[in-house]
């Protein structure tokens, strides 16, 4: 097979490519920003792009580049709502485990390298099929509205 059909992606593939800190504009109340929870210092959000189903990236909601950039506050804060999010995936989509890490530059893999983020992502046992290894190809079963709505339920 050479070809997935996913018509509903057309729509981020014409979008102009907005300028800026995605998880600055994120902060907005716009609900194309994916926002599943806000706190006092940070706020998590789903990922457009996503590694699998259920992943979420947690960021300060202060513009900081690295860790050693927050206050204590900050990171307290923001590790909290990593655990809070974590509760909730076990919860709504049980998947068997996670992935939680941070990317900090460029060459560590960060696509946004100037503010910091932690992503969580959800995993399943045989979550890696055919697709990936033979048609460079990952499928996520679940759309971002459907997964927004259930989380934040």
């Amino acid at each position: 097979m050479d070809k997935l059909w996913a018509p509903w992606r057309s729509r981020f593939v014409k979008a102009r490519k907005k300028k800026g800190c995605i998880f600055c504009m994120g902060k907005r109340k716009d609900k194309n920003a994916f926002i599943v929870k806000k706190t006092k210092f940070s706020f998590a959000l789903l990922n457009i792009y996503p590694y699998n189903n259920g992943h979420v990236m947690v960021s300060p909601c202060r513009h900081v580049k690295d860790l050693k950039g927050l206050t204590d506050k900050e990171l307290l804060d923001i590790m909290k709502l990593v655990r809070d999010m974590q509760v909730l995936l076990e919860k709504r989509l049980k998947p068997h485990g996670f992935n939680i890490g941070i990317n900090m530059g460029k060459v560590a893999g960060a696509g946004y390298k100037d503010h910091v983020h932690i992503h969580i992502v959800p995993r399943w046992r045989g979550d890696v099929n055919f697709m990936p290894v033979t048609g460079n190809t990952k499928v996520i079963p679940q759309s971002l509205e459907e997964l927004r709505k259930l989380l934040t339920k």
